[in-house]
């Protein structure tokens, strides 16, 4: 029986586990696999990334080139040939899912590497597909492709939607530790996904259906956007009345009961949050359903950057600056604090609505020392040092992106104006905006 032999393979670790997508989720969960004993095969198109992993070099922050090296050793081999995908016992497609110009989903990416795979699927197979996505694109787009190869999903090939819960520079939780939610298209194929992730997972989540899988990844990502909406709201209201937003979410926080702190920010950044909700947004409209919940929390965190630059002209005019004309450092690119992750980040947006009002544009991020090529944005910049004689130079610091790496006191001492989205400065002094 094709599902028995696949589960003792998964058993034994005889199997082969093919990683189709080498970034951010694909990486770890590559590092995982190799490390309880499995052979993996890593596919991506971007052979720079492929030549780079074969000589033991990482490209993400976080993950050491001495883990890729010890994954060599165990047999990782990374390739841009999906002509070798039927080596692999079990597929991970593992690629983004952004919006398009239309803030529309955009799925080429998870179309385009399945019909890569089709030519090369086999009886057997074991297809997760790990990308967030709307409720249906599993069974509406994979399976059929899938079976095109006269295959049967549920007999003799196997798909399920599993999606990614990682979390970059989270230093309490790691791939083997977070539990891994997991939904098969019949219940053969869930068997066989649960066992594979049970393998190299603590805890895995059955769910009864790729579809109830694809909503919890959504629920998950929406209940952060709409509560990181309404803090920042929030922050409006309170900075009008004078209050330190910060101050009563720390105080609110001390109630040990029906209260979790979300802390407002410059807008939303990140592979997730700015983006999932859309995907849910767009497919409820098939049904009839219109979001309007979510659709306006995803407005008021888009409409951030635009309330942080006003926070910077008004500080600017304060002192008879305008934007235009103005040297303007931004500290922090990432989308976050403490990682390189780059993807979705407010300060870019942050960065270019400042361009285009005439500001002299730049930037401070020990995480990211060249502004790397982006899909959509573009600046010729390196990471600048931060001393008390480089901030002296410019009218005014913006701290966008909370690093740990960067010293606070310093900035506070020696930068002429501080306009702070984070709230990391919690006494009040006369040159530190709160924005």
């Amino acid at each position: 029986m094709i599902k028995q032999q696949l589960l003792n393979r998964i058993a034994d670790k005889s199997a082969v586990i093919g990683i189709v997508g080498l970034g951010y989720v694909g990486l770890p969960l590559m590092l995982r696999f190799a490390e309880v004993g499995y052979k993996v095969i890593g596919f991506d198109i971007d052979q720079s990334k492929v030549d780079a992993l074969m000589a033991g070099r990482s490209y993400i922050e976080h993950i050491s080139g001495e883990s890729i090296s010890e994954a060599l050793g165990r047999g990782f081999e990374a390739t841009s040939d999906f002509s070798r995908a039927p080596e692999a016992d079990a597929l991970i497609l593992c690629v983004p899912t952004p919006l398009n110009k239309y803030r529309e989903p955009d799925l080429s990416y998870v179309i385009n590497t399945t019909e890569s795979l089709v030519p090369y699927l086999r009886e057997g197979h074991l297809v997760s597909l790990e990308s967030t996505t709307y409720p249906g694109t599993t069974d509406e787009e994979l399976k059929p492709r899938i079976e095109s190869r006269n295959l049967t999903v549920g007999e003799n090939a196997f798909l399920v939607f599993s999606p990614e819960r990682e979390d970059p520079g989270n230093p309490n939780f790691t791939t083997r530790t977070i539990p891994k939610v997991c939904g098969g298209v019949t219940e053969a194929c869930q068997e066989v996904g649960v066992a594979l992730y049970s393998a190299v997972i603590d805890k895995v989540v059955p769910v009864s259906s790729t579809r109830a899988a694809e909503m919890t990844k959504l629920l998950e990502n929406i209940h952060r956007a709409v509560n990181i909406g309404l803090v920042n709201e929030m922050k409006i209201v309170a900075d009008r009345m004078g209050i330190d937003i910060h101050e009563v979410i720390r105080a609110a926080a001390t109630k040990p009961f029906g209260f979790v702190p979300y802390f407002p920010g410059p807008g939303l950044g990140g592979h997730c949050i700015p983006i999932d909700p859309f995907y849910l947004t767009w497919k409820a409209r098939e049904y009839g359903v219109n979001t309007r919940f979510i659709e306006l929390a995803g407005e008021v965190n888009s409409n951030m950057p635009d309330y942080v630059v006003s926070k910077i002209a008004s500080a600017l005019n304060e002192r008879k600056k305008s934007i235009n004309g103005s040297r303007i450092l931004v500290l922090g690119i990432a989308y976050k604090k403490n990682v390189d992750d780059m993807r979705e980040s407010p300060s870019v947006i942050l960065m270019e609505k400042l361009r285009d009002l005439g500001a002299e544009i730049s930037y401070s991020d020990p995480h990211v020392p060249v502004f790397p090529k982006m899909r959509e944005h573009s600046f010729d910049l390196s990471s600048v040092p931060v001393n008390a004689d480089t901030l002296k130079s410019y009218d005014c610091v913006v701290l966008a992106t909370d690093h740990d790496k960067f010293d606070y006191v310093l900035l506070k001492e020696h930068a002429p104006l501080i306009v702070d989205s984070r709230g990391k400065y919690l006494e009040p002094a006369g040159h530190i905006v709160k924005a």
